[in-house]
């Protein structure tokens, strides 16, 4: 059986701390869209440990010349710099390759049995560029399959933090760079099947095979497999702050690992810092068809949000025609011919595609699908769809052996333009704008796994030289990365656990934490009928795919998702939304429901701090804002709107 390993790469060593008590948390409304920006970082130093809310905000960072300094001068150093090491029994470090130093830390393997089995948390540590300035420790969890394996191939998502901190990037338990990733044996059966399979028997059978994924899954990890909780990693983060000897946590959490800062704030209030949580699912206890009418609603708005992209960005294939006009069009036309083999493609699979494509990253793709589609070849439309990606997925292979590195994914031929502002994205060579075809087929990355190219970094919105992440499976990324003029390719960040990981758990944790029995498929078919009518188009898509995830699988252990408990004190926490995040449309709902907590709105998807530090975007009004808070303690003032920055 092999071991449950809980990754964590930090990016400086500390010292002493303890393991602590549960605690619990009340709800308030999604706040208004604010109608503005706010800009600039407030200057005054504040208190480290991130429990006092400031009053004001001053003008922001006194230009290009005083930045080497940090925020705002010398003064914005907080508190001044803190002197840390491994206290007695911590982590013994060592050199890792990547500038990192590694090590791991025994914990229990179930906290509720803390005298029975134990299982590591891997540790990585990058130091803190100036050690005589560092603020302390900040612990980091991307959200993807392995943090240590982001970071190492794109250091730029947190580099930046260590200008102040160590940064200690943190992976939960079942998933890191060494020795958990191939735990469960196989393919985890993809939800998108769903979107096609009509009837009860479908149905049925796709509950059989996630339940026998699921039993291979426990038998594969044997008593770690009690430890596939988000309760059990806050635990696990209580006892790295403790070998890091911070007497607060201050953390960054990306997607699903804002699932585990939610859970630390709700178990350990008293012991947490300064925390930011980026696209931050709702564990408060939404109802499963809220849920599912939740995910519609926010797909049908992306609709119209990718409508008025292409409107509004030069060089989008449709011109100025209207993108949902276009779809509806396409609808009552289909079936359509979808390239020179005789295939056609139906209204629900021409539906798919465009739900498969709404993630901003893939809106140049989709855009060029449409386009090729009105002219009367759906080829494009056809390769979108989840049932066509799904064809292609390969056999399930066996689970490696401990210890055993996943061997790396093969080249597949995927044609893939990055255009830039002002060119159209069909037909060769140069736009406008300098965008350029991609050199070849490009590679499509394990899941979770980074794009090592320079991504446009230059601003001129060329085509990426390295390898670029192709969303697949029925998959939609969550970020984008753009240079000046525009061009994108995407960004991963698979914390909602669909189908389609090799040997991964991350879609385990995920019905331990949030599945809800779905009562049946003649219900179902009940709850479908009203997302059609809210979410006509699209958006009901999601439905089938949210309601499918934990078909079969077991929920016990978990730690289901319920109201915060009245009365909890929890400290200050930045939570941030995207507009385009329609992964987690409740965020700002399960915002509410921590006292502490302020939510900055933005212009872009999920995980727009990390995408914006990957294009090196670095005086943005989000990352400005982020930091003023992670460093200095100054929350921004309420309604604060960061504008979008990675959908040109």
């Amino acid at each position: 059986m092999i071991p449950v390993v809980a990754a964590v790469a930090v990016l400086v060593p500390a010292a002493g701390g303890g393991v602590g008590q549960a605690a619990a948390l009340t709800p308030l409304g999604p706040p208004s869209w604010p109608e503005r920006e706010v800009t600039g970082l407030a200057g005054p130093e504040r208190d480290v440990t991130g429990l006092v809310e400031p009053e004001r905000e001053v003008a922001g960072l006194a230009g290009p010349e005083r930045e080497v300094d940090g925020l705002a001068g010398p003064e914005a150093v907080a508190s001044g710099p803190v002197v840390g090491g491994p206290v007695a029994g911590g982590p013994a470090w060592a050199e890792c390759g990547d500038g990192l130093r590694c090590a791991t830390l025994s914990v229990p393997a179930d906290w509720a049995r803390p005298r029975e089995a134990r299982t590591v948390v891997e540790l990585a540590m990058l130091p803190a560029q100036d050690p005589a300035r560092r603020l302390g420790a900040l612990v980091v969890n991307t959200g993807s399959a392995s943090v240590v394996r982001e970071v190492r191939q794109r250091p730029d998502t947190v580099g930046e933090l260590a200008r102040w901190f160590d940064v200690v990037l943190v992976e939960a338990r079942g998933a890191g760079e060494r020795g958990s990733a191939g735990a469960c044996p196989g393919l985890r059966p993809d939800p998108a099947r769903l979107l096609f399979a009509a009837g009860r028997r479908a149905w049925r059978a796709f509950a059989r095979d996630n339940a026998a994924y699921d039993r291979g899954c426990r038998a594969a990890l044997g008593p770690a497999y009690a430890g596939l909780t988000s309760w059990q990693v806050a635990h696990d983060l209580d006892a790295v702050r403790a070998a890091l000897g911070e007497p607060r946590l201050r953390y960054l959490g990306n997607g699903y690992g804002s699932v585990y800062g939610q859970a630390y704030l709700e178990l350990f209030p008293g012991r947490a810092g300064r925390m930011y949580l980026e696209g931050l699912p709702d564990h408060t206890g939404t109802g499963l068809e809220g849920r599912l009418l939740a995910h519609a609603r926010a797909q049908e708005r992306q609709l119209g949000y990718f409508r008025d992209w292409c409107r509004t960005r030069p060089g989008c294939p449709l011109g100025h025609a209207d993108a949902i006009r276009v779809f509806d069009g396409l609808l009552r036309r289909a079936p359509l011919r979808a390239g020179a083999d005789g295939r056609t493609v139906s209204g629900r699979e021409i539906a798919a595609a465009v739900w498969a494509g709404l993630a901003p990253a893939r809106w140049p793709a989709l855009a060029h699908a449409l386009s090729r589609a009105r002219t009367g070849d759906a080829a494009g439309l056809a390769a979108m769809t989840p049932a066509d990606q799904a064809a292609s997925t390969p056999a399930p292979t066996p689970a490696p052996a401990p210890g055993t590195p996943a061997a790396p994914p093969q080249p597949v031929p995927v044609p893939v333009r990055v255009f830039g502002r002002g060119e159209a994205a069909s037909g060769p060579g140069r736009g406008a704008a300098g965008g350029e075809a991609l050199p070849g087929p490009v590679r499509v990355l394990e899941s979770g796994e980074a794009a090592s190219g320079p991504a446009g970094a230059s601003g001129r919105g060329e085509a990426v030289s390295g390898p670029v992440r192709v969303p697949g499976r029925g998959e939609a990324a969550s970020g984008s990365v753009r240079g000046a003029a525009g061009g994108e390719v995407a960004l991963g960040s698979e914390w909602e656990g669909l189908g389609g990981e090799e040997g991964t758990v991350e879609g385990v944790r995920w019905c331990h934490d949030f599945g809800l029995v779905v009562p049946g498929y003649r219900w179902f078919l009940g709850v479908e009928a009203r997302l059609r009518k809210v979410a006509p188009r699209v958006g009901w898509l999601s439905g089938r795919v949210e309601a499918a995830r934990c078909l079969g699988a077991a929920r016990s252990p978990g730690w289901p998702p319920h109201p915060v408990a009245a009365g909890l004190r929890t400290p200050s926490a930045l939570v941030g939304m995207g507009r385009l995040d329609s992964r987690t449309p409740s965020a700002a709902s399960a915002a509410g429901q921590l006292p502490g907590a302020r939510v900055l709105w933005h212009g872009d998807g999920q995980g727009a701090y990390l995408a914006q530090g990957v294009s090196r975007l670095r005086a943005t009004c989000l990352r400005r804002k982020v930091h003023d808070y992670l460093v200095n303690g100054v929350l921004p003032k309420p309604g604060t709107f960061c504008q979008g920055e990675l959908t040109g």
